[in-house]
């Protein structure tokens, strides 16, 4: 286990924010984590969980202590698999995109859609992350964690953790008492494509693939995913800092009149969902800066630090363009990145 006082979260973070923390606790095992959480005391608060930091930003020094997951592994559970599908337990330490690549090396399918997202396993059940239609609450069968008030090992269902957009019970009401230490994933054994959302078949189609195999399917969303989101080593970024909006139907018809070429997404028979980036690029924000930060050429849902940014650099940014969206469509939109 390591255990550092005073330690910088530069690299612990995609934005690229120099935060220091009071004290960095990185643990390796079940048993080390729960010989942790009893050592705790008051001047170890406010804690933060950490994963990959790819969904962070830090609007100053922590001063509290930082607990990160360096559990390992992927490991088949036997006696829950069938010839139609297999179970794996994850390590919340795990790179989530290493994940996927195993899942595709070995036969294991659902997962393709969610590649390249950054981040680690544990994250990915705490974030409910998603991408081209594919939720990972669609996968998720098991979550393990410790209870940090009792240093008790306990699991939860998918049905327990009550999954929705970006959403999950870990991120409300149990914010800061469980420490993930698996996951377990549920994944089938015959590969069929999810390939109706954005532009993975149309991407597809112009290199000749009309019957893609599933690395066909993980290298033209890598592909994608490159081509529009900047790289963190170059300009600091969270991914999509912002959720892409549910609003009523009569809304969304209000909006449709006046803006007929309005992307949607249908939801059901009440709701409808409006691309966030699509009103941000509406507002003109789209490829502008304001001092050290700006909103990314290529996809208007991705704030940048151009470099040398404050955390609080970004939140006004992110202030700007939530009033530039009110202002013109009447929606406000909520970030998806955990500002701390």
């Amino acid at each position: 286990m390591r255990d550092i006082l005073n330690y910088s979260l530069l690299s612990h973070n995609t934005f690229g924010i120099d935060a220091i923390c009071d004290r960095f606790v990185e643990f390796s095992s079940e048993e080390e984590l729960v010989s942790l959480v009893s050592s705790l005391t008051e001047s170890d608060e406010p804690l933060l969980i950490l994963g990959g930091g790819s969904n962070l930003l830090l609007t100053d020094d922590y001063h509290g202590t930082v607990i990160h997951s360096a559990i390992k592994g992927i490991s088949l559970v036997e006696n829950e698999s069938t010839d139609e599908s297999v179970v794996l337990r994850v390590g919340s330490g795990e790179v989530f995109d290493d994940f996927v690549t195993y899942c595709v090396e070995h036969g294991y399918y659902g997962a393709e859609n969610l590649s390249i997202i950054p981040g680690e396993v544990g994250a990915s059940a705490v974030q409910n992350i998603g991408a081209y239609g594919v939720e990972a609450k669609d996968l998720i069968v098991k979550v393990e964690a410790i209870e940090i008030a009792s240093g008790k090992k306990v699991s939860f269902t998918n049905a327990d953790c009550q999954y929705a957009y970006r959403q999950s019970r870990f991120k409300g009401e149990w914010r800061n008492q469980y420490i993930i230490t698996y996951v377990s994933y549920k994944l089938a054994t015959s590969f069929v494509p999810n390939l109706d959302y954005g532009n993975i078949r149309a991407a597809l189609e112009e290199k000749g693939i009309y019957q893609p195999s599933a690395k066909d399917l993980r290298n033209i969303i890598i592909e994608i995913r490159n081509a529009k989101l900047p790289d963190p080593k170059v300009e600091g970024n969270a991914g999509s800092f912002f959720m892409n909006p549910i609003v009523s139907k009569e809304k969304y018809l209000q909006l449709a009149e006046e803006y007929p070429n309005m992307p949607h997404y249908y939801l059901d028979e009440q709701r409808e969902k409006i691309p966030a980036g699509w009103m941000i690029d509406q507002c003109g924000w789209k490829g502008r800066t304001l001092g050290r930060v700006g909103v990314h050429s290529k996809q208007a849902l991705v704030l940048v630090n151009r470099g040398g940014a404050k955390g609080q650099d970004i939140v006004l940014l992110c202030k700007a363009i939530q009033d530039d969206v009110y202002k013109r469509f009447g929606i406000h939109i909520e970030p998806e990145v955990n500002i701390r």
